[in-house]
């Protein structure tokens, strides 16, 4: 019986974001305090960056 890859496909898209989450979270308990809070300021002008890269495409 072969397996439809459309039908396992949310499944393993769901479970990617579950461990890329799971990592990201240990990563920032396992860093310390200076650097994790280094990153959290940096967030909004990487969103910005990637906003304005967005809108000239």
């Amino acid at each position: 019986m072969l397996i439809d890859l459309l039908a396992v496909l949310p499944i393993a898209v769901l479970t990617a974001l579950v461990l890329a989450s799971l990592v990201c979270i240990v990563a920032l308990f396992r860093a310390e305090r200076a650097h994790t809070v280094a990153v959290l300021k940096a967030l909004p002008e990487a969103v910005a960056a990637l906003l304005r890269f967005r809108r000239q495409r």
